[in-house]
Order: C-alpha cells, then sequence, then structure tokens
C-alpha cells in the first residue's frame, strides 16, 4: 500500500467522534491506550467538547505475551484522574488487530473499579482477531499482508498520519 493510498488520519477522528457522539452519557469518559490511542483520544476529546482530562494506559505488564517480549523499552505510566467505577468508559486505540492489546486494557481498568460499560473505539481494524474483541466504533478496515504492519504516528505539529511498515 503506498502512503498516497492510505486514508488521512485526521479526517478518521473526525469521523470517529461523530459516531461516538450519539452514544456519549454525561459521565462517559476517554482512556487511551499508549501511544496512538492517546493521541486519538485526545483529539475526541476536543472534537467531542468533553471537559474532563482524558485516562491514559499502558498495558506493557498486562500483556499475556510480557514473558516472550520482555518489558517495551517505552513503558509509560498509566494515569485514570478520575473513578472507573459505574462510569461508561470509551477505550481508545489505534489499530485493533489480535484483540491482546484491548484485553490487556480491560483487565487493567479492572484493576481501578467496575466500569458501567467499556465500549471500544479504533481508528483501524486490521481484522484477523485471536480473541472474542470488536469494536464498537470504527473509522476503517483494512486488510494488509502478515509481514506488514500498520502505524499511527504523530507528527512535530501534532498531526496524525498513517504508515504501512514491511517486515514489521
Amino acid at each position: 500500500m503506498l502512503p498516497a493510498e492510505l486514508p488521512d488520519a485526521e479526517v478518521q477522528c473526525a469521523e470517529l467522534a461523530e459516531m461516538i457522539r450519539p452514544h456519549l452519557a454525561p459521565d462517559s469518559a476517554l482512556i487511551g491506550i499508549h501511544s496512538g490511542g492517546v493521541w486519538i483520544a485526545r483529539r475526541l476529546r476536543e472534537l467531542l467538547g468533553l471537559q474532563e482530562e482524558i485516562g491514559l494506559i499502558d498495558v506493557s505488564f498486562y500483556r499475556d505475551d510480557f514473558s516472550e517480549k520482555g518489558l517495551h523499552p517505552q513503558v509509560r505510566p498509566t494515569s485514570i484522574p478520575f473513578s472507573v467505577e459505574g462510569r461508561p468508559l470509551i477505550l481508545v486505540d489505534d489499530v485493533l488487530f489480535t484483540g491482546r492489546t484491548t484485553r490487556a486494557a480491560i483487565n487493567e481498568l479492572f484493576d481501578y473499579g467496575r466500569p458501567a460499560r467499556v465500549d471500544l473505539a479504533v481508528l483501524a481494524d486490521r481484522g484477523e482477531r485471536e480473541l472474542p474483541i470488536e469494536p464498537q466504533f470504527c473509522a476503517w478496515q483494512i486488510d494488509l499482508d502478515d509481514d506488514e504492519e500498520l502505524i499511527l504516528e504523530s507528527a512535530d505539529d501534532g498531526h496524525l498520519h498513517w504508515r504501512v511498515a514491511r517486515d514489521a
């Protein structure tokens, strides 16, 4: 896939916000998974006009492949500046693939309390799930070869864009 064929991630964020908007409850909160999900959650907060800060979650210690892969070199602290107990949450990530990152994030969320509901919002869904996890909100479904990885990047000015890496 050529860069010119990749959709505009900023436009996708706006589309995702419009998908989410009718489903927001007054106490809904966004939680972004590091790092792409955090960038998207910040953008969604702006687009949706939400007052509350977003939560940030790093699933490094909750991954089921931690013993195989070891610790990611860029572990960031999880920060959830609100109570999750009884609240509707929207977990935000950039790419949904096997579902393992989402499962790890849900496991970590429940360490903070029991939300009323957890919805999943992603910019891109690659399919090929290994776990029964599906997004409630998704801007783009894409098929890639096994040796390709879809990567969301943030430019110096904060503009989000996609790239595809081979042999990832």
